[in-house]
């Protein structure tokens, strides 16, 4: 299977590429460096780089990379740092969604792409009419507000769940969800729901960034799970 990944400089997108590589599968990063790739990775024969920064790739540049993809993997995200959070593009994420889900759809290739988005639990799922306290409703609305990342998280998801929707004709998705996420060695036990089991603000989870990247690479290459899943928002936690 051949997969294109954003975002692979993220601590969790180069754990999905090191799973991925694993299973045998053919994968593309788009990155501005490979800093962050040891020298096994770097080097490794189903490893192709392509050195660009996806936000400032036009629609053309896109459509001549997302040609001969089975799977596009988003793992993309903002710095936590003032410019990351505060700065351009503040849109990072929802643009990248938007720019390879419309580069698919103009190819009209004859066969469904995957389209995997690493999101939040801190996003609800409308489509599933999910209920959260008041108090928790107070405090999302302060950090749509304050911090503009949250925005672009949901409005990356909602262009999935409603541009893309559940019957494209060259699309399918899913938007995975972990909780607090924190760093781990090996791949553990964990739990996938439909949605959160609870409050990602007064009682969050714990999502380790190597089980949500093992997640995210069963989804690829295990048709059952896709299945499964497939134009959902899964959320995962560590098992306790």
């Amino acid at each position: 299977m051949k997969v294109l990944i954003v975002g692979a400089s993220g601590a969790t997108g180069r754990l999905l590429v090191q799973e991925l590589l694993k299973s045998e599968q053919e994968v593309t990063i788009i990155v501005r460096h490979t800093d962050f790739l040891n020298d096994e990775t770097k080097n490794h024969e189903k490893l192709t780089i392509i050195k660009k920064s996806i936000s400032e790739l036009s629609s053309e540049d896109i459509l001549s990379y997302v040609d001969s993809f089975d799977a596009i993997a988003s793992c993309l995200g903002h710095t936590m740092d003032l410019k990351g959070i505060y700065g351009h593009p503040r849109k990072l994420v929802t643009n990248a969604t938007i720019k390879l889900c419309k580069a698919v759809e103009s190819l009209a290739v004859n066969r469904k792409v995957k389209f995997i988005l690493m999101n939040t639990t801190g996003n609800s799922n409308k489509n599933e009419n999910e209920q959260i306290s008041f108090a928790q409703k107070c405090v999302m609305s302060l950090i749509r507000l304050l911090l503009p990342p949250h925005v672009d998280n949901e409005k990356a998801a909602e262009f999935l769940s409603v541009n893309i929707g559940k019957n494209n004709e060259y699309l399918e998705w899913v938007a995975v969800r972990p909780d607090t996420l924190i760093d781990e060695q090996e791949v553990g036990l964990y739990n996938t729901f439909a949605s959160p089991t609870r409050s990602a603000i007064f009682d969050a989870g714990k999502s380790s960034r190597i089980n949500v990247a093992h997640f995210m690479s069963e989804l690829i290459v295990n048709d059952e799970l896709w299945t499964k899943w497939k134009g959902k928002m899964p959320v995962i936690y560590n098992q306790e």
